[in-house]
């Protein structure tokens, strides 16, 4: 009689310890770390991804079963973790390498999150993921293209974007393609700031090319957030080369835009480097200056229904802004991440590097145009690839426009600018 009792206590005990944890884990908050530029030249960039990572929050803090079986979408909160809750805190890296790297470090031993993501500019991104590497915290990136980020040995850095390599590759046989379509290539400007991202992006865009046989007959380098850019637009218009491709962030994009209009200087073919380009503010600002210009892209919002066309609205709902590449490339970067977490069931740094370390999503399971995302032992996704796109004109939109499979529209040419 006495045992029947100790045991009908023990199993009352031991239910009341599985609701306790059960509710602890549906408490439990998985807090993950974002390095983003708040304030400072690219501050636009921020706001959106501040408005980007609440959609992906919301979409994984509650179920949504329209987006059918899109990943830790069915559920409301983490599987792995009973149901546990997902939080990003957003620091302000202000546009510096070194505030960036200090809030990383912030993140880490202050706000004791569990991972990181970040930090939109490579330069950035190379202090911050150093920081992460240090501390043995697992760092996913989403839209920094310079190629070292890659090259450094680091165990614990992960980044699921195409690098400048693979656009370089996707400019090389587009413009080849332009070129037996009519169009005029024969000379190659590149014009960058100075910054990690701009200098790396066009080494890379200059030695691809140099193996195909085919020399840049004009590097122009220019200062981060220049006040003037007239020099380098009349070094242009003396010139006069074919196909100008611009690597600048936003505030440069825009001044080059308004120059150009200023100085009445049109190459046959305005290309970009995503960036800038694609920021919503750089189309508010100049996109009716800038009609006709290619920009590359990784993004399409996909037919109606899909989950990339339902993602779009809901960030849409929450941004009042049309989804671009550099965001949609964000989100696929923190659902990757937290896709990691889920699978590996726990919070510690390992069991994530573990999990990040078999990720073998496929292109259903995404919310952009990769192959899929799987990493090769230096932490970069094997399947990223992308796409050339065209503004339209209204200068409010962009359509694909090639390869041809890809394309919503064929490539209008010559640049028409204003």
């Amino acid at each position: 009689m006495r045992f029947s009792r100790f045991v009908a206590l023990l199993s009352a005990a031991a239910i009341s310890m599985g609701l306790a944890s059960s509710a602890l884990a549906q408490d439990k908050t998985v807090k993950i770390g974002a390095v983003f530029p708040m304030s400072g030249g690219a501050a636009s960039i921020g706001t959106h991804v501040k408005a980007a990572f609440d959609v992906v929050m919301d979409i994984v803090n509650n179920a949504h079963p329209e987006l059918g079986n899109f990943p830790l979408a069915k559920n409301a909160g983490l599987a792995g973790l009973g149901g546990a809750k997902v939080d990003v805190a957003i620091a302000d890296n202000q546009g510096s390498p070194a505030t960036g790297q200090n809030q990383t470090l912030r993140l880490i031993t202050e706000e004791k999150v569990v991972a990181l993501t970040g930090a939109y500019q490579s330069g950035i991104t190379l202090t911050a993921s150093a920081i992460a590497e240090k501390y043995g915290i697992p760092f996913v990136n989403g839209e920094s293209v310079a190629a070292n980020l890659t090259e450094r040995g680091f165990k614990w850095f992960f980044r699921t974007t195409p690098v400048a390599s693979d656009f370089a590759k996707i400019y090389y046989d587009f413009l080849t393609d332009m070129k037996a379509a009519g169009g005029k290539t024969d000379s190659i400007a590149l014009v960058h700031d100075n910054t990690e991202y701009g200098t790396s992006v066009a080494n890379v865009i200059t030695s691809t090319f140099k193996e195909k046989g085919i020399g840049i007959a004009l590097d122009i380098a220019y200062p981060s957030n220049a006040t003037d850019v007239q020099g380098q637009v009349l070094q242009l218009k003396e010139k006069k080369p074919d196909v100008v491709i611009m690597i600048s962030y936003t505030s440069d994009a825009i001044l080059f835009a308004k120059t150009m209009q200023a100085q009445d200087y049109k190459p046959a073919i305005l290309l970009a480097d995503d960036a800038g380009y694609s920021d919503p503010s750089f189309l508010k600002a100049v996109g009716k200056l800038s009609q006709g210009v290619f920009n590359r892209s990784s993004w399409s919002v996909g037919p109606k229904d899909s989950p990339s066309a339902i993602i779009a609205d809901m960030y849409k709902k929450k941004s009042g802004e049309e989804m671009d590449d550099t965001v949609a490339r964000q989100m696929q970067g923190l659902f990757v991440l937290l896709d990691a977490i889920d699978r590996a069931g726990s919070t510690e740094p390992a069991k994530i590097q573990a999990a990040l370390k078999a990720t073998d999503l496929k292109p259903e399971q995404l919310m952009i145009g990769y192959r899929g995302v799987k990493f090769d032992d230096k932490g970069q996704n094997m399947l990223a690839s992308g796409l050339i796109i065209q503004l339209e004109p209204d200068g409010e939109n962009y359509v694909a426009v090639w390869p041809k499979a890809n394309a919503v529209k064929p490539p209008v040419l010559p640049y028409k600018g204003w």
